[in-house]
């Protein structure tokens, strides 16, 4: 009975899946109804902007602050989907007080919504413009294609009747690859969701959080700070799916130093973790790194991936600092990021990650870290894992040895939509905590 049950709810969520995507497919197609005009960018947005009178260090955090309502726009096309964008009190990455922005995408002919899917998006990108409310309000950019073509990826939560939160988790200066900041604005986002009248969300309402690669960044940040920085969530939270994960920023640039494809992010992480920091590291940089450090500030991974093949960080950095680690602004930004120096979620964890990644150019095991996907390391997920296991979280955990970063989401995808539609349904979470291997060490660099 219970594997009946089991393939049912498959054939549901694929069924749901498969109806979602042909409706976008029809009505993008057919044009229905139709581009709407200009959008304004962020910096020209007024609702991007907090006009309150009241500070922002006196309101509490998850508040919301602005909404207004719209349709769902694929590329610029008007699609039949409502949306309640919200503007909300967050935190940046230094702590201090800051606003958010999150769209609420609303399942058809659901009025009561009793299940809501925190999406994180891997927007991955140093320009605001490139958000994901910018493009599901209709603005056009090259780094808002990705936010565009990931509707099929959640399409199969709306065909099941969940309405789909997707935060800016960057941010609204684009902070990109700074995990703190990507997951307390993920957890204000989910706030100020149910603190909103106007979202359609009950004190009945339960929420997951799903992510990949930029989007695990947010998921697995948010999952590690709740405890702490949500303790209000966490009768709210029944768990959280990621894959292609980053752990430890420091391992990660050595990683894909010298890669055909990741290195340009090699480069995009400097800046992201400078602006998000408030630090200046040009003054370590060649000339060349501080030409493409200037050329990067409004770059998306979308203009970089395979753009700068073989890029090192020698390449970027002066003679005297042949290594990340001979810059102490830099050491001490980098623990601040690494994911394991945080405490471990109380919520139930579903985590993908492949180690195949010579399919896309990076060598499958580099600088002694051993095998990744091409950008993420596979030593350091599991010994994340292993970690937060320890600790009394509930992990599954599930590593593609064969596939790259880019091949592995489409596998890890199914899982995680099953795994996070179960643990709506109360089902006991699967548990892989004996079984985990051992992977990396996961200390402190200085």
């Amino acid at each position: 009975m219970t594997r009946q049950r089991s393939r049912i709810r498959r054939t549901v969520w694929r069924g749901a899946l498969a109806a979602a995507v042909a409706a976008i497919l029809v009505t993008t197609l057919t044009g229905a109804p139709g581009p709407t005009g200009a959008v304004l960018t962020p910096s020209q947005d007024p609702f991007y902007h907090y006009t309150g009178s009241t500070a922002l260090a006196k309101i509490k955090l998850g508040t919301v602050l602005k909404t207004r309502t719209l349709d769902y726009h694929l590329t610029g096309l008007r699609l039949p989907l409502a949306v309640t964008q919200l503007q909300f009190r967050s935190s940046n990455e230094l702590g201090q007080p800051d606003v958010g922005v999150t769209s609420i995408v609303h399942a058809p002919g659901h009025a009561t919504v009793t299940r809501a899917v925190s999406y994180q998006s891997f927007y991955d990108s140093l320009n605001p413009a490139d958000e994901p409310s910018q493009a599901i309000a209709g603005g056009k950019s090259l780094g808002g294609v990705i936010p565009d073509v990931e509707l099929p990826l959640f399409a199969a939560f709306l065909g099941l009747g969940d309405d789909i939160i997707i935060p800016d988790t960057e941010g609204q200066t684009a902070d990109f690859s700074s995990g703190p900041e990507y997951g307390m604005v993920t957890l204000d986002s989910i706030r100020a969701a149910l603190n909103s009248g106007a979202a359609g969300l009950t004190s009945a309402t339960k929420v997951a959080m799903i992510g990949y690669s930029g989007g695990a960044i947010a998921t697995g940040w948010a999952s590690a700070l709740a405890p702490s920085y949500a303790p209000d969530l966490t009768s709210r939270l029944v768990g959280a799916a990621e894959g292609g994960i980053l752990v430890d920023p420091d391992h990660n640039l050595h990683y894909i130093s010298g890669s055909l494809v990741w290195a340009g992010v090699l480069a995009m992480s400097i800046v992201g973790i400078a602006r998000a920091e408030h630090i200046d590291l040009t003054p370590y940089m060649s000339a060349y790194g501080q030409k493409l450090n200037a050329k990067l500030q409004q770059s998306s991974i979308t203009t970089v991936l395979g753009a700068y093949p073989g890029l090192t960080w020698q390449k970027l950095a002066k003679p005297g600092y042949a290594e990340p680690e001979d810059i102490p602004l830099f050491v001490t930004a980098a623990n601040k990021l690494d994911l394991g120096s945080r405490g471990a979620p109380t919520i139930p964890m579903f985590m993908g990650q492949g180690a195949g990644g010579v399919l896309e150019g990076t060598p499958g095991t580099r600088h002694g870290i051993g095998a990744g996907d091409g950008v993420m390391v596979a030593g350091d997920v599991r010994s994340l894992a292993r970690q937060w296991c320890a600790a009394g979280t509930t992990v599954q955990y599930q590593q593609f040895n064969l596939t790259s970063h880019i091949t592995t989401a489409a596998l890890w995808l199914g899982p995680a939509i099953s795994w996070v539609d179960a643990r709506f349904a109360g089902k006991p979470a699967p548990n892989d905590c004996a079984r985990i291997r051992a992977g990396n060490p996961l200390s402190p660099i200085g």
